[in-house]
């Protein structure tokens, strides 16, 4: 079941991290700790295995793999014994590696990516390619009829260079190509009714957004302890502190926003209210693809008594990210094969802001997750 994996951003670290990550378990050189797929609850599930993923993408810029594997050795990222045991195999994943490309209007380079995977599959002899986006972040673009509709959209395509956002241009590429498409970060991707419109025709899932790795990770887990206690959030405030690509990405206003509100989602849909507060993201070169979570919340307890509590989370973006790409590559591959069309909200364990009318207290979306598996190979999850 050879399923290759697209990535959209492939020479950036959170792609690089999961290609070498992927290659090492299957050299018997790590174990497979945080990938999600690999419990016991997944077994039976009809998920290509690791060994069968074949790793390709586009890029903006021409960073070598090797050398971006070495600075993230040298971050302390992925352990630098790796890399000379998997030299040759990062030269043949460089081989997969295109540039962007960019044509005299959207429909053209729509036409240019989807050749790229379309021969990355044929070359390869794969069964299905699923287009994974951890490029940057991007701001939210502003309505256009065309989102809408689908004939429009592909007349305005035509002659326009800006109409769709790079994000959602590689959806419509993807879908086009007959590839299923995952967006792990906040932008738009497949998130416009018109694509959820070709998804659809071309009979194919898609599933996003926004990665779910730190700081909303613990809010979906504590902010329903609030509400099955029945005390009142009053305030809930966040500082997030980041560096690398995405934390200077962020440092723009408009990307900010886009991901800011992204991580606020969580608490209105399972408290049932929005608390007072905010989250604030602050880019700090310093501390490189590291980053930093200090949250304070305050609540109101029997007969009004006021309390609080704080938590900090320090992690590594791309060593928690990496994992979860594998995951919803295989979940999101095996979804295509069993049939399965349009929005995954199954697939709601794995994002900040998931798409459809899903849970967001990551309990409720741990026993999803584990139902949808189980309808993927026809056994029931353990």
């Amino acid at each position: 079941m050879r399923t290759g994996v697209w990535l959209i951003g492939a020479r950036g670290s959170v792609a690089v991290t999961s290609i070498i990550g992927a290659l090492a378990m299957r050299a018997g050189l790590a174990q497979p700790t945080g990938c999600v797929t690999e419990l016991p609850e997944f077994r039976g599930a009809g998920l290509p295995g690791l060994g069968d993923l074949v790793f390709g993408g586009h890029d903006i810029v021409p960073t070598p793999l090797e050398k971006k594997a070495a600075a993230l050795a040298g971050a302390g990222i992925v352990p630098a014994r790796l890399l000379e045991p998997l030299r040759d195999e990062l030269a043949r994943v460089e081989e997969n590696l295109r540039q962007v490309p960019l044509a005299e209007n959207q429909a053209a380079t729509a036409e240019l990516i989807g050749a790229d995977i379309t021969e990355f599959r044929l070359r390869h002899g794969l069964e299905r390619v699923v287009v994974i986006n951890v490029s940057t972040t991007e701001p939210a673009p502003e309505p256009h009829p065309a989102h809408a509709d689908l004939e429009l959209l592909e007349a305005e395509l035509a002659t326009s260079r800006d109409l769709l956002p790079p994000s959602a241009l590689t959806a419509y590429a993807a879908f086009r190509a007959g590839c299923p498409y995952v967006d792990f970060t906040p932008s738009t991707g497949a998130r416009l009714p018109a694509l959820d419109r070709l998804a659809d025709l071309q009979g194919l899932p898609y599933g996003g957004h926004d990665g779910k790795t730190g700081e909303t990770l613990v809010k979906s887990v504590l902010a329903p302890m609030f509400a099955q206690r029945n005390l009142r959030v009053r305030t809930w405030s966040g500082m997030n502190l980041l560096g690398g690509g995405d934390g200077a990405n962020l440092a723009d206003p408009a990307a900010n926003a886009a991901k800011a509100a992204s991580k606020q989602r969580v608490l209105g849909e399972t408290l049932g209210y929005t608390p007072q507060g905010e989250t604030r993201i602050e880019y700090v070169e310093d501390i490189g693809d590291f980053k930093t979570a200090w949250d304070l919340v305050t609540f109101e307890g029997f007969l009004g008594t006021p309390m609080r509590m704080e938590f900090t989370w320090h992690g590594c973006d791309s060593a928690l990210a990496a994992p979860l790409v594998l995951d919803l590559a295989r979940l999101t591959s095996a979804a295509h094969r069993s049939g399965r069309t349009g929005p995954l909200g199954e697939l709601a364990f794995f994002f900040k802001d998931p798409l459809g009318a899903v849970p967001h207290a990551l309990a409720d979306q741990w026993r999803v997750l584990r139902e949808f598996a189980g309808t993927l190979g026809g056994e029931e999850p353990v």
